[in-house]
Formats: C-alpha cells, structure tokens, sequence
C-alpha cells in the first residue's frame, strides 16, 4: 500500500506542477505559449480559467491524501 500511495504521491507532484505552471498570472505564464493569451480576451477563458482552477484543487487534494497516508504508513509500519 505505501508503495501505490508513493506512487500516486509521484504523479501527482508532477501534475500539480504543471497544472501550476498552466495558470495565467499577472504577467502569464506558460498558458500563453499554449494560446492562453490569445483567448483571454473570448469569453470562453474564464471557462478555462475555472475548470483549470478545480482540477488543480482535486490533485492537490490528492496530493494532501497521499502525504497524510505515506506518513501514517511510515509511522505504523
């Protein structure tokens, strides 16, 4: 079981970092080089923006579950 969370753990490290990286910031960030400075003025952005936000929020909950699960697992085992 510590193996799959370490795993998962991994996974989600990398997807948390590029999710993060997808965000625009004030001055964007790589989201531009994907066209997300070109939308930002259609309506649709925000859409984007929104859905990008929540799936950040559901791996980084994620992540926060397999940091609390390998330490517990570290602990008992």
């Amino acid at each position: 079981m510590e193996l799959f969370l370490q795993i998962v753990l991994v996974i989600a490290s990398l997807a948390l970092i590029v999710l993060i990286l997808l965000h625009r910031g004030k001055g964007g960030g790589l989201s531009t080089l994907f066209g997300g400075g070109v939308q930002s003025n259609l309506s649709g952005s925000n859409v984007v923006e929104k859905n990008l936000d929540r799936i950040t929020l559901f791996i980084g909950i994620i992540w926060f579950v397999c940091i609390v699960g390998v330490g517990l697992a570290i602990k008992l085992g």
